[in-house]
């Protein structure tokens, strides 16, 4: 089981944040569409030796044509480290703040894994370009846009789909090369309720287990002090509260008998109480969707609760040091 964590939105940072993840004996790095853009820190550190991807490129405002050729780029730039980390945001976004289309988000979104492929075959060995569908048009490629090759040895970068909902994580065991699962989930919500869609997903597309990366993602903040542990425990706190409150997370709250707790968070934050719903999840709730504690605990937990399922974890890791990080690693790798 690989280890990833955040490798942050800081573009003059990204290169010796990216050094020092690998100097820990972290496997590899992610970032995520928030307030800065997710594909340039990882050109920066490009070169680190990590694995690296986008947890999670939102897809639906982007042409699969963009996508390639940033996604060509980077795994030429990295080596062959790089993997395309895809997702759907909700409909809200997409439609109010990308001002873009919201339109059959399953369909659509097995399309533009389709047409990146077609187009990188385009690229690699001259297959015609020739996807025409109800989402999208690609059948036009000349000499002088085809990208230079990636190099020897190097195939064109696999795609990772993020998936929540039944119908979207079958489709997405079907056609990605790899799941993303989002950091608001259990063990036992995996166990139950994920894997057995994946394996649905999976036989539908005539595929087997060892096909399909399986990226889990996890609240996870080990900690070298008390001090750490007193200020890990509150983000997280912070970070819970606010995934419980939307109604498509539920779904792990329910599984555990906890769903009553996602309308009253809902609630705060219509009426702008956000500092004080962290106090609705008391610490058995913290230790339910989060696992904090010592490396060696951290690690044991881990190990525990996603070793049976997880190809790779990507952590959310409320600024656990580099040190805590690789204690932790090394624990891991010990007991696995």
């Amino acid at each position: 089981m690989k280890i990833d964590v955040s490798l942050g939105g800081d573009l003059t940072a990204a290169a010796e944040r990216g050094r020092s993840l690998l100097a820990a004996e972290l496997d590899g790095a992610f970032t995520f569409e928030g307030n800065s853009d997710v594909f340039f820190p990882l050109a920066a550190a490009a070169g680190c030796g990590l694995d690296l991807y986008t947890n999670v490129a939102i897809a639906f405002p982007r042409s699969p044509m963009h996508l390639a050729y940033q996604a060509w780029d980077l795994q030429r730039a990295s080596g062959g480290r790089f993997a395309l980390g895809l997702g759907t945001q909700v409909k809200a976004h997409i439609e109010r703040r990308y001002s873009s289309t919201w339109d059959r988000p399953v369909g659509r979104f097995v399309d533009m894994i389709k047409a990146t492929k077609a187009i990188w075959a385009n690229w690699t060995d001259d297959t015609p370009l020739d996807h025409v569908s109800d989402f999208h048009r690609f059948d036009l490629m000349v000499p002088t846009f085809v990208p230079p090759p990636l190099g020897d040895d190097i195939a064109p970068p696999p795609i990772w789909a993020g998936a929540l909902g039944p119908q979207m994580t079958k489709a997405m065991a079907r056609h990605a090369d790899g799941i993303i699962i989002h950091p608001f989930n259990t063990g036992s919500f995996l166990d139950a309720i994920t894997m057995p869609l994946i394996d649905e997903g999976l036989t539908a597309g005539g595929r087997d287990r060892s096909s399909l990366t399986l990226n889990v993602g996890c609240i996870c903040s080990p900690s070298v002090t008390d001090e750490e542990f007193e200020r890990s425990s509150k983000s997280m706190r912070n970070n819970l509260a606010f995934y419980a409150s939307t109604p498509a997370y539920r779904v792990t709250l329910d599984h555990h008998g906890l769903g009553d707790i996602q309308p009253k968070l809902k609630e705060m934050t219509k009426t702008g109480r956000w500092a004080e719903m962290a106090s609705v999840l008391d610490d058995e709730l913290l230790d339910l969707l989060a696992i904090r504690g010592t490396p060696v605990q951290c690690a044991a937990r881990l190990h525990k609760e996603y070793g049976a399922f997880a190809d790779r974890m990507s952590l959310t890791t409320h600024n656990a040091s580099d040190q805590a990080l690789g204690q932790m690693k090394a624990a891991l790798v010990a007991i696995s």
